[in-house]
């Protein structure tokens, strides 16, 4: 496992989109015999920062060792330009793994000084961190604020692995439930269309127990492919709605598109259509969204949400 849980690299840090809306806590920094430089801070019972010691049992951090901690960071210049705060990029506090053997100097050693409640300013040599945790170069616009990074920090909860990895399957599993019921929202308005599209232009359509649409244009002979079988295929592809079209095999030579048919080399839609030919079929392929490129569209010429139409012929398969 990395030893990051949250997606943090150092080119997603953005240069320099302004000043700190609140200076780093004044004071000394104390340092670690690895070099380094931290403040620690905790709030009162009136809510007010106060600054921390490190107590004789917050070294060697052991008990902690392989516990995941959720923090909010912000890394800033020693100027206090802020370069990236995740609370922006992320509502969420981001989970951190604290490894038995923390870099010496490195992000995962600063950050196991903190419990849950803590707050800091560390300060590290900017060409140092990016060598020890990000590994690469400092950007060039780091380097044009000098070779300090201050990083503030606001330590929230201390997991196990087990507890992390349960509170993270649950949302992933939160998460297919709502997008498989708004798809089945989606597939539903999709229908509505598709059944409007063929009333308009009195044609008959068939049905995929996975939901594509498929009109029959000329029978082919022989039987269907089946999966992972690789299937040539020409193509011609439409927005529903529109008419437009986004893509054809005459755009690429009239070339056949080959695939492995059932393995998700393709959208869905295609894999569930093409598995209803045979070998010279030629047929018009109806695809609700969900089953194509769904609510985020694809490039500038499919929006979201859209019904896909496909003229496609089965040219053979082996």
């Amino acid at each position: 496992m990395k030893r990051y849980l949250f997606a943090f690299a150092a080119t997603l840090l953005l240069p320099f989109v302004g000043k700190a809306q609140a200076p780093a806590a004044a004071g000394p920094f104390e340092r670690l015999p690895t070099g380094t430089e931290y403040r620690l801070f905790r709030k009162d019972a009136a809510g007010h920062y106060q600054a921390r010691r490190l107590a004789p049992a917050d070294a060697p951090y052991a008990s902690r060792a392989g516990h995941v901690l959720t923090v909010f960071l912000e890394f800033r210049t020693g100027r206090d330009s802020v370069l990236m705060n995740s609370r922006r990029m992320q509502p969420a506090p981001q989970p951190v793994l604290l490894p038995e053997k923390p870099i010496p100097g490195g992000m995962e050693e600063a950050l196991g000084l903190l419990l849950p409640g803590d707050s800091a300013v560390f300060r590290f040599p900017a060409d140092s961190l990016f060598a020890k945790t990000f590994h690469q170069a400092v950007p060039p616009f780091v380097q044009k604020s000098g070779n300090t990074l201050l990083v503030l920090a606001s330590a929230r909860e201390l997991l196990t692995m087990e507890a992390m990895k349960a509170r993270q399957e649950k949302l992933q599993a939160e998460y297919a439930q709502k997008a498989k019921a708004m798809a089945a929202g989606q597939m539903a308005k999709d229908d509505a269309q598709i059944q409007a599209y063929l009333k308009k232009n009195h044609a008959t359509a068939r049905k995929t127990p996975g939901g594509t649409y498929y009109i029959m244009k000329k029978l082919g002979t022989g039987v269907s492919p089946k999966t992972g079988q690789t299937v040539r295929v020409l193509y011609r592809g439409t927005v529903l709605a529109t008419g437009q079209e986004f893509d054809s095999s005459a755009k690429h030579g009239n070339e056949p598109i080959a695939f492995a048919l059932g393995t998700g080399q393709v959208i869905p839609g295609w894999d569930q259509g093409i598995a209803m030919l045979t070998k010279g079929s030629k047929a018009v392929l109806l695809i609700p969204s969900p089953l194509a490129y769904g609510a985020q569209g694809a490039g500038a010429d499919i929006p979201a949400n859209a019904v896909l139409r496909f003229e496609v012929e089965l040219v053979d398969f082996k």
